[in-house]
């Protein structure tokens, strides 16, 4: 009798671990991660992060309305792992000056604008709960939130040129945030 239970303990960890396995490393992620790319004028931008989806929930708004991401909280800009971005040139972030390097990028969503800043803390992994290091950040600005010209199902980060720079977009349900980038005179 006790063969057979331990026989079953065993069957049931094994199955355990075995889809443990499976889901860390071999399903197909709800967040798949990706990159975004911008090169012009000798500017390379870089950004990796990863795409969450709607699937029928509501995203930005009131924490007691049920939104995946509150006003006034902060966001990692994607799902999973901190969204990194890397500049090839020192430029003007919203007018504001950083240096050329790599750096996390979060943003604080509001109804009117997001806070979206750039940390020099870097290699960060699931942080859902786990704020930035405040103490880190290297600029923050605040960016009026427009609306696309259709919902978004799947976050999504894009570049556009124009005269004088770039303008960074994040989109997502039916909230656009553009950052304007230009290189550093």
């Amino acid at each position: 009798m006790k063969k057979n239970i331990l026989k079953g303990v065993g069957i049931v960890f094994v199955a355990f671990v075995a889809y443990a396995v499976y889901g860390a490393f071999f399903a197909p992620k709800k967040s798949p991660p990706t990159t975004a790319a911008f090169s012009d004028r000798g500017l390379d931008i870089n950004v990796s992060y990863s795409q969450p989806s709607k699937r029928g929930r509501v995203i930005f708004g009131e924490e007691a309305a049920g939104a995946l991401q509150p006003f006034g909280q902060y966001w990692r800009l994607g799902a999973n792992a901190a969204t990194e971005i890397t500049f090839s040139k020192d430029i003007n972030f919203a007018g504001q000056p950083v240096n050329a390097g790599s750096y996390r990028m979060y943003a604080v969503p509001g109804a009117e604008a997001f806070k979206i800043t750039l940390n020099s803390e870097l290699g960060v992994n699931f942080t859902a709960a786990m704020d930035a290091d405040h103490a880190l950040d290297v600029v923050s600005v605040d960016i009026p939130v427009q609306a696309p010209p259709s919902e978004v199902e799947t976050f999504v980060i894009n570049f556009s040129s124009d005269s004088v720079g770039v303008n960074m977009d994040f989109v997502w349900d039916k909230t656009l945030i553009r950052v304007p980038v230009s290189v550093r005179q």
